[in-house]
């Protein structure tokens, strides 16, 4: 039912029909708000970061060869040394900067026990990287 009608009738019913223009400018004003105001939300900041390279720069301590072969017999980076004299050696390492690995490399027929002496004297000499080397081709 229109608003204007050319109906002769003087009584009029009740408007069924919603009444969508407010609403479509009310729509209207909203939308333009957002297209305005969008663009000043998503501010950025301008951030000078630094440049990364992308190869580490790795710097390898240098590592001390110790010997220990059947007899029992002491060997520090080739040289042979006593165990009194190896506490020295121990303590002169650990305070190296950067502290060097320990390399143990030992005789398949050496007492555990001898292994176990040099491990707790490096350890309270203060060195904490200890490793052993093995050679897995000899049977």
């Amino acid at each position: 039912m229109a608003i204007g009608s050319f109906n002769g009738r003087a009584q009029q019913g009740p408007m069924a029909d919603i009444n969508v223009v407010p609403l479509v400018d009310v729509m209207l004003v909203l939308l333009v708000i957002f297209i305005v105001t969008a663009p000043l939300l998503t501010h950025s900041v301008k951030i000078d970061l630094p440049k990364a390279s992308s190869s580490p720069n790795i710097t390898r301590p240098e590592h001390v060869q110790l010997g220990i072969r059947a007899d029992g017999s002491l060997h520090w980076n080739g040289a042979p040394v006593a165990l009194e004299e190896l506490e020295s050696h121990f303590s002169a390492a650990a305070m190296q900067e950067p502290q060097p690995e320990l390399h143990i490399r030992a005789d398949r027929e050496v007492r555990y026990e001898r292994v176990a002496q040099v491990m707790s004297a490096a350890a309270k000499a203060g060195l904490v990287r200890i490793g052993f080397v093995t050679d897995p081709a000899q049977r």
